[in-house]
């Protein structure tokens, strides 16, 4: 279908049609190049100096959907979570001044948990930049460290190719949030439009050449391996080589484990998946770290959470190092051999190489040890039999009433480890969190953006009652727009993680951290949803299947052990082979 036909133009400019371009204001060349780049969703809050790009999304509703949220920063995470889980880029809308500023916290999530996004601005005039106007902030450079890449487009002919080369540079390589600021004169400007996709920027190369020198090097240390071992990270996923890494994994018989945002590429009943890695992670994974001989790590940064003492991480390995970003590599660990690639195409070029194998002692060694995890603490954690609810009881049920298969968000703290722990993940894409900048206030506006790029999927967000009070104001946005997200509050009246952190580290002095917190359930209903609080044991398994059979949105409030600690637990700054059961 040709691009006209697809894009009205306002009937006023009607007599402009005759020429070979259009000629239409900056504000519907912003629209009409959105929808050129297959955008159908937009997130965001009007304001003065995005007024006109407002005006001009009026006559284009029946082909993009705009999300009104009720904080800047919704914004943000509604359009992490729809591109998370949906594969494309996602788009956030904000006026100048405090709306600009209140999307840094996104920017930045989004930055160090490599999402593809792409926010506007609205700015000022240009003639006023630099005067101290109403609402003028220097949006560029604030976010100029938190983002992949960001403008400030002054001239209403220059909005087309800046919003081509944001989407191109937003979905390419590693991806990452853009952001593109426009001034109000732009918006209001008249230019010729054409819209050009951009395929290319000199000395841009977001996809580098497999040396398959390296690749033969990388299969020859695999192939004398005694102990090789998969470790899965975030980049698996955003380059769709799930099925390559389980190949690989199968065909040499390599155990597998996951970082906290690999979760979900491989299915967790799946014989060769040992586990999640970190500080909360699964015990096997973490204590025979120092055991393997040959790592493949794939997609994923080493970050602190994931390698504690980085001097006595993988000491005794040869690391090989799946990595799209250059800066990346060697950047914490030394890698012996590094395949600087994208993850699908350097595992396509590994499987032609790499012999089969059997590694059937090196993979007992990860029962026994996961043996060791269940009856020490996941037993007790997943099938109490007195006393109060457990969180892990409560994921344990969502997870076998769901069959794995909803999407999960969470936000941060004790509640995000131990959903990620215990739920039983299938499929690609379910498991959406934040992980290097630890957002609280992600999940509820992440659900909801889940849920927008993936309709048919349920979409299930757990979260502590200290994160939901951050974002709570988007049940509004939940209302209004009729987003069906399943909310599950694991309330213990404490910021969780914080306070396992002073019982353990700083001589129980809860400094600060025990809530007084509100009825959730009430303020749900406030909104229009409905919602049940849960105290019993009794009662947790019809209340979640009373919340799953809901047409809509429903908010599950369930009161959960007070002073429950998450363990496994590495102490900060320690090795990864210091884990503790208790």
């Amino acid at each position: 279908m040709q691009q006209k036909d697809v894009l009205p133009m306002k009937a006023e400019k009607a007599d402009k049609r005759l020429s070979a371009k259009p000629v239409i204001s900056g504000s519907e060349a912003v629209i009409r190049s959105l929808i050129a780049e297959g955008v159908d969703t937009i997130f965001g809050y009007p304001g003065g100096a995005i007024m006109p790009i407002y005006d001009a999304l009026y006559d284009f509703q029946d082909q993009v959907h705009h999300i009104l949220v009720r904080h800047e920063q919704g914004a943000t995470h509604a359009a992490q979570g729809y591109a998370r889980s949906s594969g494309k880029v996602g788009v956030a809308f904000a006026t100048s001044g405090p709306g600009a500023t209140n999307l840094v916290t996104g920017l930045a999530d989004a930055y160090m948990d490599s999402t593809p996004m792409v926010c506007i601005t609205g700015q000022v005039a240009a003639s006023l930049l630099g005067t101290d106007a109403f609402q003028e902030t220097d949006v560029i450079g604030i976010t100029m460290p938190i983002t992949k890449w960001n403008i400030q487009v002054t001239r209403q002919e220059d909005i087309p190719g800046a919003i081509a080369k944001a989407f191109y540079i937003a979905r390419s390589g590693r991806p990452g949030p853009v952001l593109v600021d426009i001034t109000k004169n732009a918006q209001v400007g008249e230019c010729e439009y054409e819209y050009v996709p951009c395929t290319h920027i000199r000395s841009y190369q977001p996809v580098p050449e497999l040396r398959l020198d390296a690749v033969k090097e990388a299969a020859a240390l695999i192939n004398s391996a005694k102990k090789p071992y998969l470790l899965v990270g975030h980049g698996v996923l955003l380059s769709g080589a799930e099925k390559e890494l389980i190949a690989l994994a199968e065909k040499a018989q390599i155990p597998m484990a996951s970082t906290l945002l690999g979760l979900s590429a491989v299915p967790v009943d799946h014989p060769l998946y040992v586990g999640m890695l970190g500080m909360h992670g699964n015990y096997a994974p973490n204590i025979l770290t120092g055991e393997c001989d040959t790592v493949i790590a794939v997609g994923m940064r080493f970050d602190d959470r994931v390698t504690g003492d980085v001097s006595t991480y993988v000491a005794n390995a040869k690391v090989i190092h799946i990595e799209i970003d250059a800066a990346e590599i060697n950047k914490i660990i030394k890698a012996d051999v590094a395949l600087h690639a994208d993850a699908k195409t350097a595992l396509q070029a590994l499987l032609k190489e790499v012999q089969p194998a059997k590694h059937e002692e090196w993979l007992a060694e990860f029962r026994a040890a996961d043996k060791k995890e269940y009856d020490k603490v996941q037993h007790r954690e997943l099938y109490p039999e007195a006393g109060e609810l457990k969180m892990a009881e409560v994921v344990r049920l969502i997870s076998e009433k769901t069959k794995g298969e909803a999407v999960l968000v969470t936000d941060v703290g004790q509640h995000q480890m131990v959903a990620s722990r215990y739920y039983r993940f299938k499929n690609p894409n379910t498991n959406i969190t934040s992980g290097g900048m630890g957002t609280m206030g992600f999940s509820l506006p992440a659900a909801m953006g889940a849920k927008m790029g993936t309709p048919e999927k349920e979409v299930v967000a757990v979260i502590g009652d200290g994160c939901f009070q951050m974002t709570l104001q988007e049940l509004g946005t939940i209302y209004q727009s009729k987003i069906g997200v399943k909310i599950v509050i694991l309330n213990n009246n404490f910021l969780g993680m914080v306070r396992q952190w002073q019982q353990l580290f700083f001589d129980k002095r809860y400094s600060s951290t025990e809530m007084v917190n509100p009825d959730f359930v009430q303020i749900a209903k406030g909104f229009f949803i409905p919602g049940k609080k849960v105290t019993a044991r009794e009662d947790i398994s019809a209340a979640i299947d009373e919340m799953l059979a809901t047409d809509g949105a429903y908010l599950l409030e369930v009161v959960v052990e007070k002073e429950d600690n998450v363990f496994p637990m590495i102490p900060a700054g320690t090795p990864v082979t210091t884990i503790r059961l208790e």
